[in-house]
């Protein structure tokens, strides 16, 4: 069920993971941010847009993992928007023979069959270093930056004080980071910083998954972020409630411990090779 949470945004929550889907209203028709996940969900979704009397004239997804690239026939055709190097990431994942047995070992088991693939990952990049999505609605600010999937991008609703933040500044997940980039805890505090700067100018935040959040919460889901990674880049047990026996989610503590991992063989690897 869509849900309002400031002048003419609402929010879809998934089962899977809290997962939330955007919408945005403009004077002719619906901007629609990361919808998913499963197609009841997405059918039902687009239901709920059609009571609304406005058709999805853009779509965006905020980076190219495959729960933010998710479409349905329902939803019609409009241009699907992403940043350049997020569009040319999902392109390259698509390009290989077996693309879809590659998204398949990623998927929930309990919603593996009900995830509609035919439209996955058919995003338009816009040009490189754009900064607002090109539609009718209202200015949208697009804030690009490295950290959890190259060309991560989030969202700011300015007039209504909306901060579409993508896979970050959750409440229920510790920061994923970026294992594959050259400098992932770097490009991590990076893309918090640039959070910070805008935070005067945000009444909502709302995360890819997990709960929206207010003003002063977003604050605290900054430095809660902050505090953990810098914790891996310090070599030192984070001292955060998403992780650990209070974890909301309980495999959360192995893909903590896996990062230590992965982080531990880069700077292994790095030293080596430097």
């Amino acid at each position: 069920m869509l849900k309002q949470v400031a002048e003419g945004v609402l929010v879809h929550e998934s089962e899977f993971l809290q997962s939330n889907a955007v919408v945005v209203q403009g004077a002719d028709g619906v901007l629609l941010i990361d919808p998913g996940i499963t197609e009841n969900e997405l059918a039902a979704l687009a239901a709920e847009i059609r009571g609304l009397g406005r058709p999805v004239v853009a779509g965006f997804s905020t980076h190219p993992d495959w729960d933010h690239v998710l479409w349905h026939p329902d939803l019609g055709d409009a241009p699907r928007y992403g940043t350049a190097r997020g569009a040319s990431s999902i392109r390259e994942a698509l390009s290989k023979a077996d693309w879809k047995d590659r998204i398949a070992e990623g998927l929930p088991p309990e919603h593996a069959d009900e995830i509609p693939m035919e439209l996955l990952g058919l995003i338009t990049g816009l040009p490189a270093q754009a900064e607002r999505i090109p539609w009718s609605g209202p200015s949208i600010r697009i804030i690009e930056h490295r950290a959890h999937a190259p060309g991560h991008a989030a969202l700011l609703i300015e007039d209504r004080g909306v901060l579409v933040a993508g896979d970050m500044l959750s409440d229920i997940l510790m920061p994923f980071l970026d294992l594959e980039a050259a400098d992932p805890i770097e490009d991590y505090l990076d893309a918090l910083r640039l959070f910070e700067d805008v935070a005067n100018d945000v009444a909502v935040v709302i995360p890819g998954h997990g709960s929206v959040g207010t003003r002063d919460q977003l604050r605290t889901r900054i430095e809660l972020d902050r505090a953990y990674t810098e914790a891996l880049r310090d070599g030192r047990d984070p001292d955060d409630p998403r992780v650990g026996p209070s974890a909301p989610l309980y495999w959360l503590s192995d893909v903590h411990e896996w990062q230590v991992q992965r982080l531990a063989a880069k700077t292994a690897s790095d030293k080596e090779s430097g």
